[in-house]
């Protein structure tokens, strides 16, 4: 008799445990990640002691059960649900044992005849195709939505009679039969969030898969700073904006002056450090101008890089050159009959009434 109290102390540990986990707001912790990992294997030491007992066999019948030991069918369920729950590198793995535990406490379920019509049918699709089970057999959107309502309204009621039976616990320790429809009770619920669980798994596996037959996508380049730099390669890289003094003095070259034979790489001007670094910090931060405006438009003048166009410079005619006189004298003429004949605004014809 030792054997069963051991198993039930265990049991009832890990249900309150599994209870308190399911309310704590620290899910993302390390702590609640441990305790999880703690209770399931509470859970694993209770199905080692119940296959140690030889408690089930597929040759039995539901009567042949005793209520103390119904309880312990649910084992298998829990443990599916708290992996789900659990963290681990590989998802995936972790995800296979909760559908195999899962498919453990449906089977049994299935050999004491314990599952309802409805769940027949949904426990026979599983098993013909499980990695597409899905509560619907169609994607229509409204009959998904139909197929939730239903199912909420059924886990509701599923949840009210167990809430009934649990109030009443203690008035129903005297009664046998009250205490197994408890438990029966108790196994209906966890029966149809298993369905729900199957469907959500089907689905994250699915995804996980394609995700793993994806081909590895190519490291993105090293990006380029303003200073053609390549960041993660320069171990001397700095957020700077600013160039070094080493910089500064090598006027602005990157790399070393002078080999390690002496050479030297790059031409180079030996200064009074102390004295470049003081006038550098009394500069301007901007380039002041080398030459006036007058000297500018002087040098692009001599360069050519100016148009000349305009009004004809007045050129002075000779006085004693008098064919030339009479020319200009014929032009001015010719010009002023023009402008009699041709008066201001006589070829405008527009806006005339």
């Amino acid at each position: 008799m030792e054997q069963p109290q051991t198993l039930r102390s265990v049991f009832t540990d890990a249900k309150r445990e599994k209870t308190a986990l399911e309310t704590r707001p620290d899910t993302n912790s390390d702590t609640y990640r441990s305790d999880v990992n703690a209770t399931i294997a509470k859970f694993e030491e209770c199905q080692r002691l119940v296959g140690a007992l030889s408690m089930f066999s597929s040759n039995e019948l539901l009567e042949d059960i005793s209520t103390g030991d119904l309880q312990y069918l649910t084992v298998e369920y829990h443990i599916a649900e708290l992996l789900q729950r659990s963290y681990s590198s590989d998802r995936e793995a972790t995800l296979q044992r909760a559908l195999s535990q899962y498919e453990r406490y449906l089977a049994r379920l299935e050999d004491y005849d314990l599952l309802n019509q409805k769940d027949k049918k949904l426990y026979e699709r599983y098993v013909a195709n499980p990695s597409s089970f899905s509560l619907t057999q169609t994607n229509d959107a409204a009959t998904r939505r139909d197929v939730k309502i239903t199912r909420f309204r059924e886990e509701k009621e599923l949840k009210q009679k167990l809430e009934y039976y649990t109030e009443n616990q203690k008035k129903l320790q005297s009664d046998d039969d009250d205490v197994r429809q408890l438990y029966i009770a108790e196994i209906n619920l966890y029966t149809h969030q298993t369905f729900q669980s199957l469907d959500l798994l089907a689905q994250e596996l699915f995804m996980l898969s394609m995700i793993r037959k994806m081909p590895p996508r190519p490291e993105p380049p090293h990006p380029i700073d303003a200073r053609g730099r390549a960041k993660g390669k320069d171990e001397d890289y700095s957020e700077r904006l600013d160039p070094s003094i080493s910089q500064l003095l090598q006027g602005g070259k990157n790399g070393p002056i002078l080999s390690k034979e002496g050479k030297p790489l790059q031409p180079f001007t030996l200064l009074d450090r102390r004295t470049q670094l003081r006038d550098g910090v009394f500069r301007s931060g901007h380039n002041l101008p080398t030459m006036t405006i007058e000297e500018y438009l002087a040098e692009e003048h001599r360069q050519g890089n100016v148009l000349k166009g305009g009004e004809p410079e007045p050129v002075e005619i000779d006085e004693d050159d008098l064919d030339k006189a009479d020319e200009e004298t014929m032009k001015a003429r010719e010009w002023d009959e023009f402008k009699e004949a041709n008066p201001r605004g006589a070829g405008n014809t527009l806006n005339r009434g």
